[in-house]
Order: structure tokens, then sequence, then C-alpha cells
């Protein structure tokens, strides 16, 4: 097959699936960064949001038309959806669709990842796609579906799971599978206690990353199952995925890149410290995720602010910034941030230092300032003189200190009772 006929082969089967992405969840891991927002509409990278991430890939993917499955504290997440992703053309048959639970087949919200599919059941049989694209929301990577869909076509496949190698240490917390020689799934738990390796490997497992193909007429089928299905706890890794791998032809699809086909980039930022690092990673020299890919662009919504600015350049109050990122509306006066992310309209007073810091778009850092090694959510204002990372027992007092020391502050651990949607 030619460059150009397979091209044209993906880019069919890419017009004839309808990605529903799963965005209800809290992400209780992220402590208080969820308190206002559900995980995949919190900031990442300078400019984005989580859920960015995988919109983008389908957008990217040639994959059109998205529903978005919206449920724990949806506000901010429907609100950048609304603004950043309405460029979509209706006429063509393109749409990016917001899909609240609202208890469609029964009085109850999404009780799981197969149940929140489940009760959309009637909206994917109007699409009458003829594949599902199932992903999850809070996820960071890159990824071509379209690849993969070609994979699960010429498989003959039923479902195809996306996974990738991780270390046995980490494996279980995530759904681990067993494969044969021609990456069929003959095994498959939900957060083993014990593993399975994978074949010729010492310390790596294979993974599930949460993302699904399904022919549409077996996911209906499957899902109706698992509905009547007594004591189901309505999930796709605990029990859609394990119920039908003796049933149905069940396929893995490795996620690589590259002619040398390594491990592809692919994070999971549930907890403060992952976040935190995977964020930081970004201001390196060459980091795995290159946001500056011209050919795989990250879409998403920006405010309309002026460019960065930096003031004073007198000994002691310079404003520079050193390994960092800084987006639109910052402005630097006379202080010096190092190693550090911080997104839009952040104002940095004078005579502060700012090292290895996350910094959530409106944030006012006051005169005097130090802070080191810190998560600071969106619309915080800290007094002049604060001191954040610097002494852990203090820090502890006040904010949120993570298993790795990142200290976690929010507008209400200061006293700022904000109460919106962030």
């Amino acid at each position: 097959m030619s460059n150009q006929d397979s091209a044209r082969y993906v880019s069919r089967l890419t017009r004839d699936t309808l990605a529903l992405i799963l965005a209800g969840g809290r992400g209780s891991r992220l402590q208080q960064l969820t308190l206002w927002r559900a995980k995949p509409a919190v900031p990442f990278g300078g400019k984005f949001r989580i859920i960015d991430f995988p919109l983008s890939n389908c957008v990217n993917s040639g994959i059109r038309k998205v529903g978005i499955l919206t449920q724990y504290k949806a506000h901010s997440l429907i609100k950048h959806i609304q603004r950043g992703w309405g460029f979509m053309r209706g006429e063509l048959g393109e749409f990016v669709e917001l899909l609240p639970a609202q208890q469609r087949l029964e009085a109850s919200w999404y009780a799981g990842t197969a149940d929140a599919i489940y009760q959309n059941i009637d909206i994917i049989r109007s699409h009458n796609p003829e594949f599902v694209l199932i992903l999850a929301g809070d996820h960071i990577y890159k990824m071509d579906y379209g690849t993969m869909l070609a994979a699960h076509v010429e498989d003959q496949a039923d479902i195809t799971v996306g996974c990738m190698e991780v270390p046995l240490a980490q494996a279980r917390a995530f759904g681990v599978m067993a494969v044969d020689s021609d990456n069929r799934i003959t095994e498959f738990a939900e957060k083993p206690e014990n593993p399975t390796l994978m074949p010729g490997s010492e310390d790596l497992a294979l993974a599930s990353m949460g993302i699904y193909i399904f022919r549409t007429e077996v996911l209906i089928e499957e899902l109706l199952r698992d509905a009547d299905t007594p004591g189901s706890s309505r999930d796709f890794g605990g029990d859609i995925i394990p119920g039908v791998i003796n049933r149905r032809r069940v396929s893995a699809f490795p996620f690589r890149e590259g002619p040398d086909g390594h491990r592809a980039y692919w994070r999971d930022v549930g907890t403060v410290d992952a976040f935190w690092e995977t964020n930081l990673e970004l201001v390196g020299i060459s980091p795995e995720l290159n946001l500056y890919d011209r050919e795989w662009p990250i879409w998403t919504y920006q405010d309309q602010v002026p460019p960065a600015k930096f003031v004073f350049d007198d000994d002691g109050r310079r404003g520079m910034a050193v390994d960092s990122m800084l987006a639109g509306g910052c402005i630097v006066s006379g202080s010096n941030v190092r190693r550090s992310l911080l997104f839009h309209n952040v104002n940095v007073h004078s005579y502060c230092k700012i090292e290895d810091a996350v910094v959530f778009p409106e944030v006012d850092i006051g005169r005097g300032c130090v802070i080191k090694k810190a998560v600071i959510d969106k619309g915080c204002i800290i007094p002049p003189d604060t001191s954040i990372g610097i002494d852990p027992g203090e820090d502890a007092e006040r904010f949120h200190v993570s298993e790795g020391g990142v200290v976690l502050v929010t507008p209400e651990m200061l006293g700022q009772r904000l109460h919106y949607a962030r």
C-alpha cells in the first residue's frame, strides 16, 4: 500500500470514529487542586489544561467527532471547552459535544467508566459510528490514534487496548495484561497485587493507558450485558475488559514512537509530586514532551493578554527569568525567577526569589517573597515577605506538603475564599 493510499485508509477510519473522553473525575490525589475543578480542567504546561492533550490528539489524528463526559465540578471545564474548542464545523459533521451526567437511562450519576458510556448509548446510536474510541481526559501525551485504529482493523479485533511498558513497581496502579505472540490479550487484571511480567522482561509489565477502541456494535452489546450483571462496578478495567477476553478478540496496541519503536511519552499527573515534576520537565533544554512541535500542535483557549515583561536592571533588583517558561501577561518586577513555570497574568513584585515553582494564572506575589519547590493555585495573593518551601514544619502548618516535599498553596489556605470555578 502506498503512503497516499495508507493515508486515505486511515482517514476513512478516523472519519468513521466517535471519540468519547471520560472527564468526570475529581482526581482526589491532587489534593486541593481539584477543590473547585475536575482533574481534566487543571492548568498544565503554562497555557493549557490537561483536557487539551487528548482533545488535540483527536483533532491532529483526524477524529473530529468528540463527546466529553463530565460530572464533578465541571463548570471551569465546560467554560474552557466552549471558549477554546468551538472551531469545529458542524456543516461537515464535526463537533465537540459536552455530555454531562444527566440521568438519561438511570436515576443516578455516572457510577463508573463503563456506566458513563452506557448512560449515553442513545447518543452513540444517533451518531452511528463504525468505531468508538474511549479516552481518559486526565493524561499528558501525544498520540496518533489513526495508527491504533489501523492496527485494530488489521487485527480484526473487537476491542483494542492501548498499552505501554511500565516498571513493575508502578504497575500495581494500572490495569495489567498478558499477551500472546500476536498481541492478543490473554489475561487482564485491574491494579493487581502481583502484576504479570512482560515476556522476556524481569522488571516491566504491560499496562493499560485507559484507551480503548470498540467496534460500535460490540461496545453496545457489552455495555448492555454489564448493566444486567449484578455486582458489577460498571468499570472498563475492572469488569468489561476482563469479562470479554475469552469471548471476544481483544488486542493490545503498544504505544511506541519513532523508527526504533522506543517507548513513547505518557504521564499520569495524578499526584501533586507527579504534577509538579511533569510541569517542570518542560523548562529543560530538550524535554521529552515537545510543546514546540509544529507537526503536532496542542490546541487550547488563550486569554488575550500582552507579552510577558521584565523590569528593573539594578544590582539586587533585576527582573529576570532563567531556565523558565512564562506565559503572556506576566510581569517580573526586579525579581529572580529560576527553573519555574508561570501561567498568564502572574505579577511578581520586587526582591522575590522564585525557584522550582509552578504558578497558576492570576497570582500576585508580594515584595520580598521566597518561593521554592511549590505549586501556587490560581488567584492566590501571596502577602509580602512570605516564605514558602523553606521551613517544612512551618509549611505543613499552613499549606499541603506532599510526600516529595512539594508545597501546594491555594487561596483557601491563605484565608482568601474565592469560591469560583478555576
